[in-house]
């Protein structure tokens, strides 16, 4: 009797184990798939992007941005993460599809958009005509540096031409195209060149733009030193030589004739200071 009650002890602490190791395990084994499930979803946030290419001081409208995932660890600096924090507001530089709207890329509400948005404070922005010359065969695009250079001729009623350097390290503002596009969303070509000035450059290139003409100059963009010029007129170009002569050389003294009686003869005789 006493050996049967210690099989059937053994037979239940048997079976207890068995069942205790069986709940173990398919807790280990839940918990674990869980933990490389969670480990395995990175963290988000929503960022809001460009959804197409878009010229500087246009105004951001709902249809041209939308909220994509961003990994949470690497958010760009200055990001918005609602569109009520940047519809409305004018782009600064130009932006390209999937680029997200930083701060720093958006004027305030209350600024608008347009060309006025990019101007900086203290300064103006001025047009002038160029053509392919002038505009250096289509390399003065908007974001670049130029010098720029005035020619007095006697279109200007100048006695001499003179050309001078009148400018240095210009930004260019807009070239060759509008900054706002016309109804159908597409650029409108114009002939301009717009640089942003001091008002004491703007009276220089205005003076310059109707009595001369100007030509602009493109400088590198890491280039910020200014040079003093002294200017040039047309007689500065050519130089003149005096002429050599090539054929035989002429005696430098006097020449005379002496008759002595039937016979005459010359003689030269150096010459002096008379």
């Amino acid at each position: 009797m006493k050996r049967k009650n210690m099989t059937l002890v053994l037979g239940l602490a048997l079976i207890c184990g068995g069942l205790a190791a069986y709940l173990s395990f398919t807790y280990l084994r839940s918990s674990g798939a869980s933990g490389v499930a969670i480990a395995s979803e990175p963290v988000s946030s929503q960022v809001i992007v460009a959804s197409r290419d878009m010229q500087i001081g246009r105004v951001i409208t709902p249809a041209d941005i939308k909220q994509v995932d961003w990994p949470s660890g690497n958010m760009p600096l200055g990001y918005s993460s609602s569109p009520a924090e940047v519809v409305g507001r004018g782009l600064l530089t130009p932006v390209r599809a999937n680029e997200p709207l930083l701060t720093n890329k958006l004027a305030l509400k209350e600024a608008g958009g347009g060309l006025t948005i990019t101007i900086p404070a203290g300064k103006r922005a001025m047009s002038v005509k160029v053509d392919e010359v002038i505009g250096v065969a289509g390399f003065v695009l908007p974001g670049t540096r130029v010098d720029v250079l005035v020619t007095l001729d006697q279109l200007a009623k100048y006695e001499e031409p003179t050309t001078k350097l009148i400018l240095q390290n210009i930004t260019v503002l807009a070239a060759g195209q509008l900054v706002q596009e016309n109804e159908q969303g597409e650029p409108q070509t114009v002939t301009v060149v717009t640089l942003v000035v001091t008002p004491d450059e703007g009276e220089k290139l205005a003076l310059s733009s109707s009595k001369g003409r100007i030509q602009l100059a493109l400088r590198n963009g890491l280039d910020l030193d200014t040079v003093q010029t002294q200017g040039i007129r047309s007689r500065s170009l050519i130089t003149t030589q005096r002429p050599v002569s090539t054929g035989p050389r002429r005696p430098s003294g006097i020449q005379v004739r002496v008759f002595r009686g039937p016979e005459t003869s010359t003689s030269t005789v150096e010459g002096g200071g008379g």
